[in-house]
């Protein structure tokens, strides 16, 4: 089935691989060449300066006074410092390096395209009958006005739609009004508003397996992003009603609240707790976190992810269906949603040289990144401050975070922006290989099954 690279593309990955390496060279040489034992110093300074700045990084968020400005403005002047010697002492030879540097990844990413990289699993599109009876909540306040400013209402209701446009001025319980239109024969449910309410409604919608419907007409939309949805105007998500295909998705769970997105546990979700928090986000942040990096208040928790125990974790985060981390253009991205399994984040920084290792580490001991089907998050309290899809709550401890494989039929338009998949990571090591072989041995396509 032509398991192999035709000979001609594997040449040019070869060649490829081979550039990938000699820029990433020259981009380490040219400065090194042009300024001598001076460029050596250079380098030198430069790895001890981002260490600077994350202990003073890390200064700033711990003190209060005039010394947690200090620290910030250290912070801030310790990068900016490097930036201006670097350029005068490199001259023409800093720009080099750094479009030397570009060539590199460029060159590099491709050499390694259909070499065996992990595969992205494409979520199936399973066909869709159009819904006879759609009962859509919409939420006139979310994402700015999006609902009044896109006319969703009126598009949907001349698509056949019943619309419930929530009351601004008093809080309504979604998962009673989606739990009645089930019950007076709806045969599809959705949603225009935030994450927080997509999953209360869609929850209901699992419950009952009929199709739920997501409008991108929330602030960020991170689940309408991950579906591949247009963020950009949430009416065209309303064509699935008479164009759609069918997505299976998982569904999370905190206890019994759904998320579709994450649940976060520690210093974040204290924070959102704050009353002042939604009108003063940095200035409420700043205020509570040294009380909690240092300990001083706040859960101590303990996060048990499989055989894994993370202990006493500044932060947790709980996510339905793990994040990319090792892509820095696709940070706050999941690759797809029907992996069956949560992500787990946990983040623990005690000091300031543990800070620092989080910047210079490639592997820091106090970043924890795995996957499990089943998250107990324990507590020294009888109950966890959380913050599900954006909501704050707080929780009775323990928290059993769990997935439910494949529960949700999301109704997605057929006719959407789609998913960015990721590119091949840059990995050095099997850029070496394919550079080296001779024959056709380093590298080959995964074969499709």
């Amino acid at each position: 089935m032509g398991l192999d690279l035709s000979e001609r593309a594997y040449r040019e990955q070869q060649w490829a691989a081979r550039a990938a390496l000699a820029a990433a060279g020259l981009a380490l040489l040219v400065p090194l060449a042009y300024g001598g034992i001076g460029g050596v110093l250079l380098l030198v300074a430069g790895a001890a300066g981002l260490g600077l700045s994350a202990v003073a990084a890390w200064w700033a968020l711990t003190l209060r006074g005039p010394a947690r400005w200090a620290a910030a403005g250290l912070a801030v002047a310790v990068p900016a410092a490097l930036v201006a010697l670097f350029a005068a002492t490199l001259s023409w030879a800093l720009p080099m390096s750094v479009a030397l540097w570009a060539v590199a990844v460029w060159s590099g990413k491709r050499a390694l395209q259909g070499t065996g990289s992990p595969r992205v699993r494409v979520m199936r599109e399973r066909k869709a009958v159009p819904p006879q009876r759609p009962y859509l909540i919409m939420n006139p306040r979310s994402g700015g006005g999006k609902v009044g400013r896109f006319s969703l209402k009126e598009k949907a209701e001349r698509l056949g739609a019943q619309v419930a446009l929530l009351d601004p001025e008093q809080h309504q319980d979604v998962t009673a009004l989606a739990r009645k239109a089930v019950a007076d024969g709806a045969d599809l449910l959705g949603v225009a508003g935030g994450d927080g309410t997509q999953a209360l409604v869609a929850a209901v919608a699992a419950e009952h397996d009929i199709p739920f419907l997501v409008i991108s007409a929330g602030t960020r939309n991170h689940f309408a992003m991950d579906l591949g949805l247009d963020r950009d105007d949430p009416a065209t998500c309303l064509d699935a009603l008479t164009d759609g295909v069918e997505l299976r998705v998982d569904l999370g769970f905190a206890g019994d609240r759904p998320f579709v997105n994450n649940a976060s546990f520690g210093a974040y979700a204290a924070i959102v707790q704050s009353p002042g928090y939604r009108d003063d986000k940095i200035g409420t942040s700043l205020e509570l976190l040294p009380d909690l990096l240092t300990r001083q208040q706040g859960p101590r928790l303990t996060a048990r992810a499989g055989d894994k125990t993370l202990t006493a974790p500044h932060a947790v985060l709980v996510s339905n269906n793990p994040y990319r981390t090792d892509d820095p253009f696709g940070v706050g991205r999941r690759d797809c949603l029907d992996s069956a399994v949560l992500g787990v984040l946990g983040v623990r920084v005690d000091n300031a040289a543990e800070a620092a290792a989080l910047l210079l580490d490639s592997a820091p001991g106090g970043l924890t990144i795995l996957t499990a089907t089943e998250v107990v998050i324990e507590a020294d309290r009888a109950q966890i401050e959380a913050g599900i899809d954006g909501e704050a709550l707080v929780l009775p401890a323990p928290v059993h975070c769990r997935i439910m494989p494949g529960a949700l039929r999301v109704r997605v338009p057929r006719k959407r922006p789609g998913v960015p998949q990721r590119g091949p990571r840059l990995d050095w090591r099997r850029l070496r290989k394919l550079a080296a072989t001779v024959g056709r041995t380093a590298v080959h396509r995964r074969p499709y099954f």
